[in-house]
């Protein structure tokens, strides 16, 4: 048992960590069903760097299972950008991004995040707007708390207080988000899934959570 004080961390409530990690190893498999389903696929990172080490991983997976991928930053060249539009113009493309319920509900000490993630949704409604007419659709997934190692980041490894925030509730697993994320890909063509809001059955919003007493 770990006796060290663990300083309180303001900024993100327990419903609003990332899955990251999860979700970039998961989509391989819904991108290889996407694919075999005639579509394409598309995850969208908050960060260049991010999304770097997400294509790295991505690519060494789909390369072995035959499917191409390709990497859209700001960093590319200009005939780079051409080759990787030319690619999703060639058939059904769909981007889907996993923010947080940060990004629709403003909680109190939460101000730099919610920030961040109202400006990664309103980058979305932007490009669901400028895709208009292109064969590309988009739709953000916003989940409340899921049990990833963000907690035990979020609080420098103490393994106690990481499993405290989840004391006496179910939260969701990535396996739960990534299942959203499956559904939206299998729709048809016509149809855009243009959000999801996905939370335990425990949590009303950012900061009401039902926890049941210990027995």
């Amino acid at each position: 048992m770990s006796t060290r004080k663990t300083p309180k961390k303001r900024g993100r409530p327990p419903g609003t960590g990332r899955m990251d990690t999860q979700i970039a190893l998961r989509f391989p498999l819904d991108l290889l069903r996407a694919v075999e389903a005639g579509r394409q696929g598309a995850l969208m990172a908050p960060t260049e760097v991010l999304a770097e080490q997400h294509f790295l991983t991505i690519e060494g997976i789909c390369t072995e299972l035959g499917v191409r991928v390709a990497l859209l930053t700001s960093a590319l060249t200009a005939k780079e950008h051409a080759n990787v539009r030319q690619l999703i113009a060639s058939g059904d493309g769909h981007v889907v991004t996993v923010t947080s319920i940060a990004a629709i509900e403003p909680y109190p000490g939460g101000a730099g995040y919610n920030a961040a993630k109202h400006a990664q949704r309103a980058t979305l409604r932007v490009l669901r707007r400028e895709l208009l007419g292109q064969p590309v659709r988009v739709t953000e997934v916003a989940p409340g708390m899921v049990e990833t190692e963000f907690s035990l980041v979020r609080f420098d490894g103490d393994e106690d207080a990481a499993r405290r925030v989840y004391d006496g509730m179910q939260p969701l697993a990535a396996g739960d988000v990534a299942e959203c994320i499956r559904w939206a890909l299998a729709q048809p063509p016509h149809v855009n899934v243009d959000e999801i809001v996905v939370r335990p059955r425990d949590q009303a919003t950012a900061t009401d959570v039902h926890r049941r007493p210990r027995a």
